[in-house]
């Protein structure tokens, strides 16, 4: 299928364009850039040897998102774009309302208009109530209350797809709830550089261990853990990729909806720990204490997804933080 990638040009984007290539998709990306690098296009075309469309455009701006949909025939579409940082959604709520919401209303508009409907839908597990008993399974509780902005903005997102299915019976969509992607491609091409602070854990521990930043910190270590750490379900980006060509290629009739994690949890201590037999050095960490919102354990049930998709993560914690070294390394230039 030729496969438009909305933020196609960001961390999760790059890896699903390169894992769509090899599975003989024809890639497609639309990008504006607000928090990903131009020259990633041109990286996924070193890895593939293919190089992908590329439109600078606004996936909110409808009039330039129908502008793609008239000069390229789209047969899907795996929505990827958008604000991502449950910190700045808290700062600035409105721009992450007006941002994600909107890009995903614009998107529907042109998708209706041109008659295209399978969809791969970016989703997280921050849409999650807070769990008591992990593992999370897909029919754990969903709402608007105890989460982020930026989880409501998902939430609210998976009930306009949700909506937008009932009145089209012939919409195909998969909404993939991601844990927490790590890692960087094998080829030491691609991988996690944000513009500005990240605010992920792993490339903060990157960082650390480059020596770009004096530490990491640790929220918290007083949780109900083996080491009172908050522990988390970190997939390899790779992985998470390969989740997304099983979605698209098992799309069905109505809206399923998968977890993509690895189904074991590991804590701030064990990546540390993982990163440091990696890059063969320590990773200075501080103390800190820990933050609202912030939950004990969270990780995935992924029964279902291996069930109906026949997808399973592969890749361990050491080989999420051995690529993601060897990425750090090869592009220092970038953090």
């Amino acid at each position: 299928m030729r496969v438009l990638l909305t933020g196609g040009a960001g961390y999760i984007g790059a890896h699903v364009a390169i894992e769509l290539q090899q599975q003989g998709h024809e890639v497609v990306i639309a990008d504006n850039f607000a928090n990903s690098r131009r020259g990633t296009a041109a990286r996924i075309e070193r890895v593939t040897g293919i190089a992908p469309e590329l439109f600078d455009i606004d996936v909110a701006n409808r009039s330039q998102l129908d502008e793609l949909f008239s000069v390229i025939r789209v047969e899907a579409v795996i929505h990827l774009a958008g604000h991502k940082s449950v910190e700045d959604s808290v700062r600035d709520p409105l721009e992450y309302y007006d941002n994600n919401l909107l890009s995903t209303l614009s998107l529907l508009s042109v998708m209706r208009r041109w008659s295209v409907r399978k969809m791969v839908f970016s989703s997280s597990a921050t849409v999650y109530q807070e769990p008591t008993h992990p593992p999370i399974s897909e029919t754990s509780t969903v709402g608007l209350g105890q989460t982020s902005p930026y989880g409501r903005t998902k939430a609210m997102i998976e009930a306009i797809l949700a909506d937008f299915a009932g009145s089209d019976p012939l919409f195909e969509a998969s909404i993939l709830r991601y844990f927490n992607p790590v890692g960087a491609h094998m080829s030491g091409l691609i991988g996690e550089a944000p513009l500005g602070k990240p605010s992920n854990l792993l490339p903060l521990v990157g960082q650390a261990a480059m020596g770009q930043r004096a530490h990491v910190s640790v929220f918290g270590n007083s949780y109900d853990t083996l080491d009172g750490t908050g522990v988390r379900d970190y997939i390899h980006v790779v992985d998470l990729a390969l989740g997304h060509v099983a979605a698209l290629e098992g799309l069905a009739r109505g809206v399923e909806t998968f977890n993509l994690g690895t189904g074991t949890g590991h804590s701030v201590l064990d990546v540390i720990k993982a990163y440091e037999r990696a890059a063969g050095r320590q990773v200075p960490y501080r103390l800190e204490a820990s933050r609202n919102g912030d939950v004990a354990r969270s990780f995935a049930d992924v029964s279902k997804v291996k069930r109906e998709l026949g997808w399973t993560a592969s890749r361990t914690l050491d080989d999420s933080c051995r690529d993601d070294w060897r990425w750090r390394r090869g592009n220092a230039d970038l953090d």
